[in-house]
């Protein structure tokens, strides 16, 4: 747990930040998942969440999970979330291997799975 935040983010002691269902909401995917943090008004948010649909959909085990950064604060401050979208790509177990902010391309997002899984 982090003493400025209160959210409890597991692996930071080893350097390496894992996320599981506790931390994201929902339930992370087998191989992979996408995470994505994004505000109301954020228009490439929209468009992110359709991109990242997509590429889960087309990958078995990888799941699409999206987080609203004004109702995790804690969250999006532990891990320095500073715009959205941003998007995490997590490994099967829960450590961020890409991070990107910004509204991403289906290849790029493609290309960053092939670090997780």
């Amino acid at each position: 747990m982090t003493a400025e935040t209160g959210v409890r983010v597991p692996g930071r002691g080893d350097g390496r930040i894992r996320l599981g269902a506790a931390e994201l909401g929902a339930e992370p995917g087998e191989r992979a998942s996408l995470v994505q943090f994004s505000s109301a008004f954020c228009q490439p948010c929209r468009a992110t969440r359709r991109i990242l649909a997509e590429v889960a959909a087309m990958v078995e085990g990888v799941a699409h999970i999206e987080i609203d950064a004004e109702e995790s604060l804690g969250l999006v401050r532990a891990l320095g979330i500073e715009k959205t979208p941003t998007v995490l790509v997590l490994d099967a177990e829960g450590r961020i291997v890409r991070r990107a902010a910004g509204m991403p391309r289906k290849a790029d997002v493609i290309a960053a799975l092939g670090a997780a899984v």
